[in-house]
């Protein structure tokens, strides 16, 4: 135990670096530090920066219940931006919790959480400054036990030899049952406490790991559940600065395309009652002035008309903005968004992700030409100036025509909004697909570099309006982004090797440098492109152990329906056999 970082070199680092409220704490709603050995204490590590890590409901979560169990505390900590990272490697200072300012290396457990796979060479910037040995098998006994959960932990083998136990599903039922092993074996030995980790349903330790399969864990009823009636309000500004409700886990809609609702089912939804009331709690506890209702598809959710009766005359006294961060694409959803007075301001997005009928039927988006058109009528009609349109390309079967349909959509919204009388400012984004596990297109191939490119450029040139302005994103991050999606344990050394020679924040442009990332594959002899190629619908995968819940069989039959342009019925209008029938009687679920 080395105690807190000194005063003075704290502020001696603070004053060296650009944005020092990323590392100060103190922030309302945290800590305080609870006092006593005996207790298990776990910092949660954000492999990102503060602004974006603040962000993240789960650690809003997961941090005052680790705080409500008497035998736990939590603390946090972040990526330091490398100006801070400079610093810190000058002075020979390690990197600290916010709360306490201890180091790292103080703690019984690191708990790390992976959102997106081109943050995992910032794990590695947040061991090494904490002078933890990157791989778990070098880490003697005093070394924290280093845990990972999040969506990333269901593909967890790219980074699996960095990691001590995977806690697959979510936090609020594994959290408590990890921490009480630990508590129950403090003072023991690693290899003790890794083997009774293994035991406890969804936590996977790659070291121990011999056979057969671990099952993700999932909260059953929401109301029931923890759920957080504090938050930690930020110093600075954040991506996205309000207060956040989770409305309910998992979605019906089965896009196929979208490892989120494949891995999250089956759906569970909150009470209105139960909503409303945390809302006002943490408005009474925050002082923030927005709410976000949040959910994979915040429109579905059942307690939505009832919400907002016993919402309105809340907010309206305390001149409180309602947000909707993912609507539908059709007119019940703008005519929501319209009678929010918050969200009367700006413009509205929308994901139509195809650009034709043909190619939304094979990812089965469910949505209609009828719906979009009645969508952008129904938001200019209501007032609104600018729309934002979000489409994927390189997607199986994508034709010329299919991208064709991308820009026709764009040329509707414009004209839509000159019969309107409106400005009707069209943005246009489109991402280049990526094949993702646990999906019916798990098997698929992704475009290539050149070919991402070529459709990009395609689209872009094609624009004639100026009231329409399309972007594409680069393919280089693309294509890194699938070769770890679908990656296997070799890849730990590419990520090793990547830090090493500089890789740090690789999902932020101005840091991401592919010619780095080849170098390291070509000179590990690593072929990246296998990775992003084609799979056959026989072979073996990588986190084939991993059971999300979804069957395999059932991935199968979806793939063939989408390559026969065949659409899937919503989940809310009968069960479609996904493999969830009598493993859950989950409030909701229509397998059950």
């Amino acid at each position: 135990m080395y105690g807190p970082i000194e005063e003075a070199r704290l502020r001696g680092l603070l004053s060296a670096v650009k944005r020092p409220s990323r590392y100060i704490g103190g922030e309302w709603g945290s800590g305080p530090v609870k006092e006593g050995s005996g207790l298990v204490r776990i910092c949660y590590a954000f492999p990102d920066l503060y602004e974006v890590g603040m962000s993240y409901l789960g650690f809003q979560i997961l941090y005052p219940l680790t705080k409500s169990l008497p035998y736990a505390d939590a603390e946090r900590v972040y990526t330091p931006w490398p100006d801070m990272e400079r610093a810190m490697r000058e002075s020979k200072t390690p990197i600290w919790a916010l709360e306490s300012k201890r180091p790292l290396s103080d703690f019984d457990a690191i708990g790390f959480t992976l959102q997106y796979e081109l943050s995992y060479t910032n794990i590695l910037t947040i061991l090494e400054l904490a002078g933890i040995p990157f791989r778990s098998q070098d880490r003697g006994e005093n070394c924290p036990l280093i845990l990972a959960g999040g969506p990333g932990a269901l593909t967890p083998e790219p980074v699996a030899p960095f990691i001590d136990a995977f806690l697959l599903g979510d936090g609020e039922s594994l959290i408590p049952d990890v921490l009480s092993c630990l508590h129950a074996l403090k003072g023991r030995g690693r290899a003790e406490k890794l083997e009774a980790l293994s035991k406890i349903e969804g936590v996977y330790v790659p070291l121990l790991f011999s056979g057969g399969s671990v099952r993700r864990r999932i909260v059953e009823n929401l109301d029931d559940a923890f759920y957080h009636s504090s938050m930690i309000v930020p110093n600075t500004g954040i991506v996205h600065d309000r207060v956040a409700v989770q409305l309910f886990k998992g979605c019906t809609r089965g896009c196929r395309f979208c490892q989120a609702g494949m891995i999250d089912r089956p759906v569970r939804e909150r009470g209105a009652e139960s909503v409303c009331a945390q809302v006002g709690a943490l408005l009474e506890k925050t002082g923030w002035e927005e709410v976000g209702l949040l959910s994979l598809a915040t429109c579905d959710w059942s307690g939505l008309n009832e919400a907002f009766e016993k919402f309105a005359p809340m907010l309206a006294a305390n001149q409180i903005k309602l947000s909707l961060p993912s609507l539908r694409v059709d007119a019940f959803s703008v005519g929501l968004a319209a009678g929010l007075e918050s969200m009367r301001k700006g413009g509205l997005t929308f994901a139509p992700e195809a650009g034709t009928q043909r190619l939304r039927n094979v990812i089965n988006k469910g949505v209609t030409d009828e719906d979009i058109s009645a969508a952008l009528e129904a938001t200019f009609t209501h007032g609104w100036d600018r729309v934002k349109l979000y489409f994927m390309m390189g997607l199986p079967t994508e034709s010329d025509e299919d991208l064709d349909g991308i820009l026709e959509i764009c040329s509707r919204a414009a004209a839509i909004a000159k019969r309107h009388k409106r400005r009707g400012e069209i943005s246009a984004s489109v991402a280049g697909f990526v094949p993702k596990a646990h999906t019916p297109f798990q098997w698929e191939g992704q475009l290539s570099r050149d070919e991402l490119r070529e459709r990009g450029r395609r689209l872009k040139n094609s624009v004639r309006n100026r009231k329409i302005s399309l972007a594409y994103h680069e393919p280089e991050q693309t294509f890194l982004e699938g070769v770890f999606a679908r990656g296997d344990s070799r890849l730990a050394d590419a990520v090793e090797e990547a830090w090493k020679r500089g890789a740090r924040f690789d999902g932020w442009t101005e840091y991401f440098d592919f010619e780095r990332w080849t170098g390291v594959f070509e000179d590990l002899q690593i072929d990246a492109e296998s990775y992003t190629k084609e799979r056959p619908l026989d072979g073996a995968l990588p986190w084939d152990h991993i059971d999300c819940g979804v069957t395999k069989e059932f991935l199968l039959r979806e793939h063939d329906r989408a390559m026969a342009g065949i659409t899937t019925k919503d989940c809310r209008q009968g069960c479609n056999g996904c493999g969830w029938q009598g493993k859950s009687e989950a409030k909701g679920c229509r397998n059950a």
